[in-house]
């Protein structure tokens, strides 16, 4: 298959907003695509590439040559072509994959630049997410959807599920393709995620005044752990395996009476009074086997769910069957829950943890099975959303859907002694006529442009939304902003009247400080 019938549909795609319209589109290509190209094929049409890295950025990518005037790359030679990149490595690499980026650059349409761009970047806006993908393979096989998506759950991945699907030959063949995948202790699985609430009464009204088990929301790393005997597997919310980097986790698993089990959980990183550290620690830990780091930064592991049991799948066993077999399993390692119907009760919970340093709570239909890899209305996170009132420091060129826009903001708070002080970037939460909007005001208050980062008079405040703060050097305050996203600008405030680095230092002091 050519990339340009790739690139044509990912094009199709973003001009629509209809989810049946996309999922045909996807069906119709998914059924003219050769079977060696359906794993190259469904990746690019979820957004992503099948190499994790590639080493290229939009900075290496800004001086490629023309596209070509007609279209000649397969997908499976695109393909190839990032393996190569992906594989180099030690001195010249950089040179030996730009390279290999110029050639391919050259050899594609303009549209598929745009593709390969877009997949590069991990912003390809074509609104095609991996659960439109599952939903379009059933389409094409002719099979129900709810079979597709247990499948890919049990698999931990879309490709072999749509290989399987779409290569059986009939829906019957089909059918009896994905009943071979299973849950399988040792092969993670993908994670059950949370639909999000404002408040934890908003929460609670989805249940309909039914008991709900309201669990404290840590904030840690999302961990999926396996054992087989002795055999412990620790795995990430994204399934990457880093049991050599967390010893500790797996002692813990290891004491626990059970010789099979698939449980998932937190794990996060504790102070001496048992009050969570700097998410950052958390994070850093877990990114390295260092034994000088281990010894000054120990992980400990909180489950909240159990999917397996010495030989018995609980996946569709209700919550409560669940959660008691976690609780006689894992005594002292179980995540701290309420079970209520009450709106007081599970508002005092929240208000607890929060207090106690943790991220919020999550709200559990206590009848429910566990559904991995869906963010479904059973599970509704609840997290305090705290505010600012920043300044624009400076905006960076868009890439993907938004080039020819400023997109990316530098933010920065008022600092009493005179200036600003920087606490991170952000481009989540824009509009498309806030892109606009703001590419035309920041134009008129660049002072600097060295053809990436524009800096700005700082004039422009924006109310940023944000999930916490953490401790960074990278930033001359010492703090940055968690997952911040933009509200809105405010034309009604000054960059006198923005807030404060103190304001800020205030919010991420511990409560007692």
């Amino acid at each position: 298959m050519k990339l340009a019938d790739v690139a044509a549909t990912s094009t199709s795609l973003a001009a629509t907003s209809s989810r049946i319209a996309k999922r045909r589109l996807l069906a119709a290509l998914l059924l003219r695509t050769a079977p060696e190209e359906v794993p190259v094929v469904a990746r690019y049409l979820a957004g992503e590439l099948r190499q994790r890295r590639t080493g290229l950025g939009w900075r290496s990518l800004s001086g490629m040559p023309s596209p070509a005037a007609e279209a000649s790359l397969e997908v499976l030679a695109v393909d190839a072509a990032f393996e190569r990149m992906a594989g180099l490595a030690g001195p010249g690499s950089a040179g030996a994959r730009t390279a290999i980026a110029a050639e391919l650059f050259a050899a594609a349409t303009a549209e598929e630049q745009n593709l390969l761009r877009g997949l590069v970047a991990g912003e390809l806006r074509q609104g095609a997410l991996d659960s439109l993908l599952l939903d379009a393979v059933a389409e094409a096989a002719g099979i129900p959807a709810a079979a597709v998506r247990r499948a890919a759950m049990l698999a931990g991945a879309t490709e072999p599920v749509a290989e399987a699907a779409l290569l059986a030959g009939s829906p019957e063949a089909a059918l009896a393709a994905l009943e071979g995948f299973g849950l399988a202790v040792g092969r993670p699985v993908r994670p059950m995620l949370a639909a999000s609430a404002p408040d934890v009464a908003a929460a609670l009204a989805g249940f309909e005044g039914r008991e709900v088990a309201v669990d404290a929301k840590l904030d840690g790393i999302r961990i999926q752990v396996h054992r087989s005997g002795d055999d412990v597997r620790v795995y990430t919310r994204s399934l990457d395996d880093i049991t050599d980097r967390v010893p500790d986790l797996v002692e813990v698993v290891r004491r626990m009476p059970v010789q099979a089990a698939v449980l998932d959980g937190e794990a996060i990183a504790l102070d001496a009074s048992g009050r969570p550290r700097p998410f950052q620690e958390t994070a850093a830990r877990s990114a390295t086997s260092d034994a000088e780091v281990a010894a000054a930064v120990g992980l400990t592991p909180f489950f909240f769910d159990v999917l397996h049991v010495d030989g018995t799948d609980l996946l569709d066993a209700p919550l409560t069957e669940r959660l008691a077999v976690l609780d006689r399993i894992a005594p002292g390692s179980v995540v701290e829950r309420v079970v209520t119907a009450d709106v007081a009760v599970a508002e005092a919970a929240f208000a607890g943890w929060v207090a106690a340093g943790q991220e919020g709570v999550v709200v559990k239909d206590t009848a429910a099975g566990y559904e991995a890899g869906r963010r479904g209305s059973a599970w509704v996170k609840v997290k305090p959303r705290h505010t600012l009132d920043l300044v624009v420091l400076a905006v960076e060129r868009g890439s993907g859907r938004r080039r020819g826009l400023l997109s990316n903001i530098h933010l920065g708070a008022r600092d009493p002694d005179g200036g600003f002080v920087m606490l991170g970037k952000t481009f989540k939460g824009m509009t498309d006529e806030m892109l606009a909007w703001q590419t035309a005001r920041f134009g008129e208050l660049a002072v600097e442009d060295d053809g990436w980062t524009v800096r700005l008079r700082p004039e422009q405040v924006v109310e940023i939304a944000f999930d916490g703060l953490q401790r960074s050097s990278r930033y001359p305050g010492g703090l940055a902003l968690r997952f911040a996203r933009v509200l809105r600008y405010r034309e009604d405030k000054t960059a006198a009247e923005a807030d404060t680095i103190d304001t800020v230092r205030a919010l991420a002091a511990p409560a007692g400080d």
